[in-house]
């Protein structure tokens, strides 16, 4: 694990389970905080300002309250333009402010950076879901108050947010004055160069249409417009004042800011509290003509109800939330409280209507001016699909809704079928850059994978009969218009100009991960025609009518996911990110300084673009959501390229390598780079939280424990576990919703506890094994690593056949008349045959065909079976016999890592080949040692986890390979260095079962 360093900033809320605290007032830390304590019900969304405002020092706090999916739009200016460039962006609207309560005491106005604080304490309540801010101050006249304030956007009623502000006179009587206020004018965020944080602005973008309020009545409201779209605003409040005295009421109106003020007399000891209900709603969702009704109406039951019921209800859908959703980790509170933290806000940003989304900062900051990108399906999708599928359906809802933009945009750029736009709030493309936004067309093959997923997981064909399969058969168009079979290459199925996840490559030809993504759609999009033809033929008989589907159609699907061209160097044995992404050079890291980080805002893209340099995970990616289409070797061999070229300068990328690394047996790789995912916004890591959380980095927290430590894959629908535990925790629990059935997960270094919460009976995957669970009984499996098979090598461990090589190479030498000695001989260890007549030619000065070499090569085999015919079980290296037979009594396996490809003749010849139950296929291999590949294809033949495996080998690299593997590695030889294996013996004659037990021990 070579992740890029960086500096993991000190905590600055201390570590609780279940609350975020703020102990003392920080002007430093406000803007980050006012994100960070923000409130949201997936509509309406408050940062956490402070109800009095903010009277620091210019330029450290943002007033924010949003709605999502509410926008304006305004024409986007290119200095030079081409056709299909979008033409208007839109942004999230930061909308009227409405929790403004200013507090004055005889006179004296409540302010935290005047008179003198002598108590502070703000805590976020995770299972209440309430924000508590509590203050002891004493005003420069030396009036002491206590004051309580609760604040709650409520959960259950979409438009309705609610605070009580409650106070108490400490040392005095007197005169308290609550100004409750609705303020219209709205500061624009400022033009920057920063790419995520949006184009800012003048003009303001909400225009005050009217204000109104009723005399004698405490409800205020105000009418705005938005500039461009014409939406509509009502923003309502209304008021209840719990005090001995009723006060004097007045509504006072000044410009954009309308204030209903209470003067109320209190006297020592006692307690007053004004508590206020705030709505939202326009004309995006509602007739226009209904929303001061509806406004009112909310406002009414709120007044009704009561913050204390609102309050009860508010708690009873968290515990419904957290029963399905929480994740537990015993043994390490930072992370516990960061994991905790990321769900309570996902549930907070996700819009759960079906016309919203899921913005990248959420509802807690206007970085990416609240676009929707494809975070939603890869990494938010995820997390709602197993804890609150029914949010994920809405999520996928959202997509059908803007189908028809889609299309639109696909005959745009000259395209059949749909292509959904890169960033979004209404299904129309907003990304003024191309290279890293339109030319992103795996977005399409994104939101196909995750209707397959969720399809698998909820068995909800409705959604697919209704809305997803449309959705599927449009953007397989697309594909199919968008890709070629290319002549040049055979006929294979080819996508031009391309960009993938990694930004830091743009426009290429045949992107990985774009290529393996389509064609898993493709081949799905085949299947599900076929599936709907059956079983629902008049749903899909109208879809085909309705789209002009044929069947020539979904058979060309098949025939381009068959012949899909997937780039792959043979030299490296890895995937090419994409055709040209391995000849360029690589980025100089060493000379790089921090402070060029990230790297997009310090270099032209162009400088970035011509390097080996990613973003954020391209293929590693693709090895994550396509699993069961890479061995385990491919991943490692993969990972470890991939992996030292990303800065990670996208917030994406850590929880994607710390699943990666988990899966290939690096569980401290995996631990760094999932501390740094979980607490990427409460420790700000990116130094960006000011601007918003990081919606999809909290959601890949998630799937750092759950797909990455606890092994969780969804395989045809069938769960599958192989969990693991970091060295940092004493275990970890979370639970998973599948098909309708709640499943609980317990982790130890000791044993795994599967119980079934709700459901009749599973079946699930536990490493590799079917098991079957009932209702409400837990099913105890260990986890203490034991060992469970020996693998050996042949030449050098088992036997020593290099004479026979010897001579017979010696002999094809000879016929060649070239020069071949033992010492040259000694270089061909551990190559293939080809590998090794390719040494032999070396400065030979022929230049033999290929057919030619296949000929001298299978002539040299010819030789060496021949002379392997005489071998007899006396030429068994000392004490192999007896660890083969022990080893057979014990019931542990035993596998042949070697890529002599007469193995299987030289174990019947020794009289030993019944012992093995699997032996490498040396045709089989990508790379030889020391790549691990031989060592994990024997135990995958085994069905053997590598790190219940040994290991023997009698060289440097063989021991480098099992090292890689992640198996326990010995090694029996003169040739070894001490120490690189877990266990060195002078010979064979040393090794015996109790000393390889023992490396478990």
């Amino acid at each position: 694990m070579k992740m890029k360093p960086y500096v993991h900033p000190a905590a600055v809320y201390p570590y609780r389970e279940w609350s975020l605290d703020e102990e003392a007032y920080s002007e430093e830390n406000n803007q980050r905080s006012e994100s960070i304590f923000a409130l949201g019900n997936g509509y309406i969304g408050m940062r956490g300002n402070f109800e009095e405002g903010y009277h620091g020092s210019s330029g450290s706090s943002v007033t924010g309250n949003y709605l999502n999916g509410f926008f304006d739009s305004e024409p986007i200016v290119y200095p030079e333009g081409a056709y299909g460039y979008p033409s208007r962006n839109q942004a999230m609207l930061n909308v009227t402010d409405a929790k403004i309560i200013e507090l004055s005491i005889e006179g004296q106005t409540f302010q935290l950076n005047s008179g003198q604080v002598h108590h502070y304490e703000r805590k976020l309540d995770m299972r209440s879901g309430v924000l508590h801010r509590q203050v002891e101050w004493e005003s420069p006249a030396g009036h002491r108050v206590q004051l309580h304030i609760r604040r709650m956007v409520t959960l259950q009623h979409k438009h309705l947010a609610a605070i009580d502000y409650e106070v108490k006179a400490l040392n005095f009587s007197g005169v308290l004055t609550f100004t409750s206020s609705i303020d219209g004018k709205i500061q624009k965020p400022k033009v920057t160069d920063d790419p995520r944080l949006g184009s800012g602005g003048k003009e303001p973008s909400l225009l005050l249409e009217d204000t109104g309020h009723e005399p004698g009545q405490s409800f205020l409201w105000m009418k705005q417009r938005t500039r461009h779209t014409r939406f509509a605003l009502l923003t309502g409040v209304s008021h209840k004042l719990d005090s001995r005295s009723e006060g004097k009421r007045t509504v006072q109106h000044e410009g954009q800011k309308l204030s209903m003020q209470f003067v109320v007399p209190v006297e020592r000891g006692e307690s007053v509290s004004l508590t206020k209900y705030i709505s939202y709603h326009t004309s995006k969702d509602y007739p226009e003509d209904e929303l001061l009704s509806r406004s009112t109406e909310i406002l009414h039951l709120a007044d009704h109800s009561g913050f204390e019921a609102l309050a009860q209800e508010q708690q009873a859908y968290l515990d419904r939330y957290w029963a399905h959703t929480d994740v537990e980790i015993h043994g390490d509170l930072a992370l516990q409280q960061g994991i905790r933290f990321n769900a309570f806000q996902l549930l907070q940003s996700v819009g759960r209507d079906g016309v919203t989304n899921i913005g990248a900062k959420g509802l807690t900051g206007e970085g990416y001016e609240g676009h929707y990108f494809w975070d939603t399906e890869m990494y938010m999708l995820p997390f709602f699909t197993f804890t609150q599928p029914e949010i994920s359906r809405k999520l996928l809802e959202f997509r059908y809704a803007t189908l028809d933009k889609a299309r639109e945009r696909a005959a745009v750029m000259s395209q059949k079928g749909a292509l959904f736009p890169w960033r979004t709030i209404d299904g129309a493309e907003n990304s003024a850059y191309f290279p890293a936004g339109t030319a992103q067309m795996h977005i399409n093959a994104d939101i196909a994978y995750a209707i397959k997923q969720y399809v698998l997981a909820t068995g909800d064909y409705d959604f697919l009969v209704t809305k997803g399969a449309e959705i599927l058969f449009e953007t397989s168009r697309f594909w199919l218009d968008l890709g070629y079979f290319n002549p040049a290459r055979g006929g294979v199925f080819c996508i031009d100009a391309v960009t993938g996840p990694d930004e830091y490559t743009a426009i290429v030809n045949n992107n990985a991960y774009t290529n393996f993504m389509v064609q898993d759609q493709l081949y799905y999009a085949h299947e599900m025609a076929g599936i709907l033809s059956k079983q629902y033929p008049e749903h899909f008989e109208r879809l085909k009518q309705k789209i002009g589907l044929t069947e020539h159609e979904t058979l060309v699907w098949l025939e381009a996911a068959d012949k899909m061209f997937i780039p792959f160097d043979e030299g490296l044995g890895i995937y090419a990110q994409d055709d040209t992404f391995l000849s360029k050079k690589k980025w100089d890291f060493e000379h790089t300084p921090a402070d060029k980080y990230p790297l997009l805002l310090n270099y032209h893209p162009l400088v970035i673009y011509r390097h080996q340099v990613l973003k954020q995970a391209d293929l590693v990616m693709a090895m994550f959501l396509l699993g069961d289409q890479f061995s385990l070797a491919d991943k490692i061999r993969n990972y470890n390229y991939y992996e030292p070229l990303t800065t990670h300068d996208s917030s994406l990328s850590p929880c994607i390598h710390s699943i990666i690394s988990a899966e290939i047996g690096d569980l401290t790789g995996a631990y760094s780079y999932f501390d740094r995912t979980v607490r990427m916004d409460l420790d700000d890591i990116n130094r960006n939280v000011k601007d918003g959380l990081h919606t999809a980095a909290m959601a890949g927290s998630w799937l750092s424990i759950v797909n990455g430590f606890g092994g969780m894959h969804l395989c045809g629908g069938m769960l599958s576990f192989n969990p693991s535990v970091p060295a940092q925790w004493e275990s970890y629990r979370f639970k998973i919703t599948c098909a309708g059935q709640l499943l609980d997960i317990f982790v130890s270094d000791t044993e795994v506890i599967y119980t079934l919460l709700e459901g009749e009976e599973l079946e699930i995957m536990h490493k590799g094994n079917l098991i079957q669970l009932s209702a409400q009984k837990p099913l105890r499996l260990s986890n203490v690593k034991q060992l469970e098979a020996v693998i050996f090598e042949l030449d050098g461990i088992i036997t020593d056949t290099g004479e026979y090589h010897y001579e017979a190479w010696k002999d094809l030498a000879d016929e060649l008349a070239l020069s071949f000695d033992r010492e040259k001989h000694k270089s061909l260890k551990g190559l293939s045959r080809m590998e090794s007549l390719e040494v032999i030619l070396e400065s030979s000065g022929l230049n033999l065909p290929q057919p030619v070499k296949g000929m001298l090569c299978n002539k040299k085999n010819e030789k060496y079976r021949q002379l392997v015919q005489q071998m007899t079980p006396a030429e068994l290296y000392p004490g192999i016999h007896s660890v083969l037979s022990d080893l057979q009594q014990r019931g542990i396996a035993i596998g042949l890592a070697s890529v002599n490809e007469n193995a299987l003749l030289i174990l019947e010849r020794l009289q030993i080949g019944h012992w093995f139950q699997a032996v490498a296929d040396p045709g089989n291999l990508r790379r030889s040692k020391p790549d691990p590949e031989i060592h994990l294809q024997v135990a995958e033949m085994l069905g053997i986890s590598p790190d219940c495996c040994v290991a023997i080998e009698d060289t440097e690299e063989g021991i480098a390979a099992i090292n890689a593997a992640g198996m326990r590695s010995v090694g029996a030889g003169v040739v070894l260095v001490t120490g690189t294996a877990d266990l060195c013996l002078a010979s064979t004659a040393e090794i015996s079962v109790e000393k390889l037990l023992e490396l478990f021990a």
